[in-house]
This record gives structure tokens, C-alpha cells and sequence, in this order.
């Protein structure tokens, strides 16, 4: 995860890890076919076929991108970036002539690459505001997941803030609204965007969705064919994939 070096970091040590052991490799699956499906769904402006580089910036043990190799044309190279040294040996059984991996701040690199992707990182980053300033020119197409904590729930249920705040290492909490303001007050051109129900897709294998929360499945997908953007913001359970320039 990119984080401030002058910060005293759970992701270079072994806290991190001793809290979530497989770095939630098992929601890297559906993670990546949020992806496909962002790209698939703008075609007419993203043209997979003339991409050569696409890397996730906080990539953690790098599932996501072998998973996104597989749907991928055969001729781009991903790359990966994060600062935590324990992810070496996950890496290790990932990394291929297709993908690669890199132990070191992003913000230490000056690389450029077609596809920028900040899959469930901003919220981890101390001056997020100042790192996508710094790193919105390092790619033509940017594609972001944000998990949308605040909703009326978790309101009521204040501690849960805390929780992720102590486990995950989530230190920024948004929603929908502010998500695609931040991108607006940041100049980035926001191409697409849709909710992802990460709580009900999810709910039997994430090591990330607490017990409460899967009780919460059926009321959000009951009130979710009512309206997603309502459940959002009552039940939560939802990230939202943005595609930008």
C-alpha cells in the first residue's frame, strides 16, 4: 500500500499482514471482473486492443493483475507496485514475462503507463489528495475502486469505523457523491462509473465482510432492486469503480 514514508507504516512491518494473512487474495477474482466489465462497458472510449501497460498502484499480493492477465490481450505487460516487503514471496509464485512486480513507492518512479488502476488504496493513503495530483499524469486512463463506507449503518454503528480503521488500515471514508467530487476538483474526467456489491457477491468467501454484515445480505438485496444508490447509502456494502482520464 503507498503510504507517506514519513509515517509509521502497518504495511512495511508485519501488522498488516498478521491481521489479514492472505492479503485478500480471495476477492481478487471478482475485483478483476469489475474491471473487465468497466473496460467491455466503454469500449467506444477505452480500446483494450491499442493497450500495451496497465499497472495497479498498492497491488498488495498481485492477484488482481494475474487475474486481469487472463482477460487481457496477450500483448500487455502489467506491473505492480507496493511498499510492503512481506508481499516479495507472494509475488514470487505470480510474478511472468507478463507481469512484474516492484517493491518501492510509486511516487519514487517516473514510469508511464496507459492504465493506472487504484484498486482499494486511497482510503489507505495519508495526503491522498496531494498523490493523485502527482500521479494523475502518469496515465492515460485511470481506474479507481472506492469502498463507500459512509452510509446510514455505519453511522449507527460508529465503531465498525474504527474497526477497518485499525484492521484495514482505511483511514479515509467515502461515499459515491464525494468520490466523484474529488475527481472533479482534481481535473481528472470521470468516463464511467457503477456500484459494485463487493457485501453480496462477496458475502460467503471475503475474509473482509464481517459477520454482521452478511446478515445484511438479503436486505440489500432485496432493497437493491429497488434502487442501488438508496441501499448504498442505508445498507453500504458497495465500492464504486470509476473509470476516468
Amino acid at each position: 500500500m503507498e503510504t507517506k514514508k514519513n509515517t509509521a507504516s502497518i504495511y512495511e512491518d508485519q501488522k498488516y499482514l498478521s491481521m489479514n494473512e492472505s492479503w485478500h487474495v480471495e476477492d481478487s477474482p471478482w475485483k478483476a471482473t469489475q474491471i473487465v466489465k468497466l473496460i467491455n462497458e466503454n469500449k467506444c472510449e477505452l480500446d483494450i486492443t491499442k493497450v500495451r501497460t496497465v499497472c495497479e498502484v498498492g497491488c498488495g499480493a498481485g492477484e488482481v493483475l494475474v487475474q486481469l492477465s487472463k482477460h487481457l490481450p496477450n500483448e500487455v505487460k502489467f506491473s505492480g507496485y507496493d511498499i510492503s516487503p512481506q508481499l516479495r514471496d507472494m509475488w514470487k509464485e505470480r510474478e511472468s514475462e507478463k507481469i512484474e512486480f516492484i517493491c518501492s513507492d510509486f511516487l519514487a518512479s517516473t514510469e508511464q503507463y496507459d492504465v493506472l488502476m487504484f484498486i482499494d488504496i486511497i482510503e489507505h493513503i495519508e495526503d491522498y489528495i496531494g498523490f493523485l495530483r502527482k500521479t494523475k499524469d502518469r496515465g492515460h486512463y485511470k481506474i479507481f475502486n472506492f469502498p463507500l463506507e459512509i452510509h446510514a449503518a455505519k453511522a449507527i454503528l460508529a465503531q465498525k469505523f474504527i474497526d477497518t480503521r485499525t484492521k484495514y488500515g482505511h483511514i479515509h471514508y467515502f461515499n459515491k457523491d464525494i468520490c466523484l467530487a474529488l475527481l472533479k476538483e482534481l481535473d481528472f474526467e470521470v468516463v464511467d462509473y457503477f456500484y459494485a456489491s463487493g457485501a453480496i457477491d462477496l458475502s460467503s468467501t471475503s475474509t473482509s465482510i464481517t459477520p454482521l454484515s452478511r446478515m445484511a445480505r438479503i436486505p440489500r438485496i432485496l432493497l437493491s432492486k429497488i434502487s442501488k444508490d438508496i441501499t448504498a447509502k442505508l445498507l453500504g456494502g458497495y465500492s464504486l469503480f470509476v473509470l476516468a482520464k
